[in-house]
């Protein structure tokens, strides 16, 4: 395994040069022939093209795809920021497994513009300086302990900063989550696995991002916030907001 994460953490890490074109995130997304079929079910869930497109995705950028060990938005935007541009996936070490690195350098087989790091979820490996991250359905587990997977106490804001300094002046960081009622945020992500929208935006304003708009797009007023977000009842239906950040120039 020692080997399989120092193969995986090579990377370049010196930043493309300009983006200027919207990435072609709708031909990614109907390619479906080279993405993994468990992958293309969860289209119709998460709209991809629409998020991409509200966050300001374009050509030539350099993404940061934190807890991306799935793929799922390495697929699509590795050919969408073509080949000047770089998805640099990030998946914590207490997920990261044989086939988590199979999948990878099967798909860098046909993406040679993906690289992947592994660091521990309590701190995460994000050299360079990165042009756009999407944080997806993941923020809230900054918030959230587990033996089982030996995941300890983190701080938000220690956490946040490795994020803050790992992105460009002006760079976008979007974060899709679960809505959760008001209250308190450990006891909460424990029990139901949400966050409360309030508790995102004051986190990442005192990191010193600001919030440059929301999207309704993904929100379920049916949702009443009171289940587990994988209570077969309400997977993959979930009322979820969609912020969009950038790092000040």
């Amino acid at each position: 395994m020692r080997a399989l994460i120092l193969a995986a953490l090579m990377v370049t890490t010196i930043p493309a040069a300009g983006w200027s074109a919207p990435a072609d995130v709708k031909a990614s997304v109907a390619s479906t022939a080279s993405r993994s079929e468990a992958n293309v079910k969860l289209d119709e869930s998460r709209k991809p093209a629409e998020v991409l497109k509200f966050l300001g995705l374009q050509k030539g950028m350099w993404v940061a795809d934190p807890f991306g060990g799935n793929l799922y938005w390495a697929e699509i935007t590795a050919p969408a920021v073509g080949p000047k541009g770089r998805v640099t996936i990030w998946e914590p070490k207490q997920f990261y497994d044989q086939k988590t690195y199979d999948n990878y350098m099967a798909l860098k087989v046909k993406q040679p513009n993906v690289w992947m790091r592994v660091s521990p979820f309590e701190a995460p490996d994000l050299p360079g300086k990165y042009d756009f991250m999407l944080i997806n359905l993941d923020y809230h587990d900054v918030y959230w302990e587990s033996a089982k997977y030996g995941i300890t106490r983190m701080e938000p804001d220690q956490w946040l900063k490795v994020v803050y300094d790992a992105m460009k002046p002006g760079a976008v960081v979007g974060v899709v989550d679960h809505v959760a009622a008001p209250g308190d945020t450990r006891e909460t992500v424990e029990k139901l696995h949400r966050i409360d929208p309030a508790t995102v935006k004051a986190d990442f304003k005192r990191a010193g991002f600001v919030l440059e708009a929301e999207s309704n797009l993904l929100r379920n007023p049916a949702d009443d916030h009171s289940k587990l977000v994988f209570d077969p009842a309400i997977r993959g239906k979930t009322d979820r907001f969609i912020f969009k950040f950038r790092k000040p120039r």
